[in-house]
């Protein structure tokens, strides 16, 4: 019985650090390019949502439905992104494009 419980808190054991890592990487900074403008995204996949700086204030979106891409956004202001590339909106229009990634997410 105490070798059955000792497995059985090894496994449970092994999933609790699995967990940690796997949530450490749900946390990624992402680097873009759009035109000229560097725009740096932290992504984070735990909390579904994005932050950035953006009109010199600290935006936090959420992730919300997208047909195609990922979506993240609040009120006002709304992050588009899929594959390599990502635009800005506010208020509906686009106010940053050509967004391209680039380095790979650490």
């Amino acid at each position: 019985m105490k070798k059955w419980y000792t497995a059985a808190m090894l496994v449970a054991l092994s999933g609790c650090s699995y967990f940690q890592t796997a949530t450490q990487e749900q946390t990624r900074t992402l680097h873009y390019t759009c035109g000229t403008l560097p725009l740096t995204v932290k992504l984070d996949n735990s909390k579904g949502e994005v932050s950035l700086i953006l009109d010199g204030q600290q935006l936090v979106l959420k992730e919300q439905p997208a047909a195609s891409g990922t979506r993240y956004a609040d009120d006002h202001y709304a992050f588009w992104s899929k594959g390599d590339s990502a635009f800005i909106e506010r208020n509906d229009k686009i106010i940053i494009n050509d967004c391209h990634l680039q380095e790979p997410a650490s």
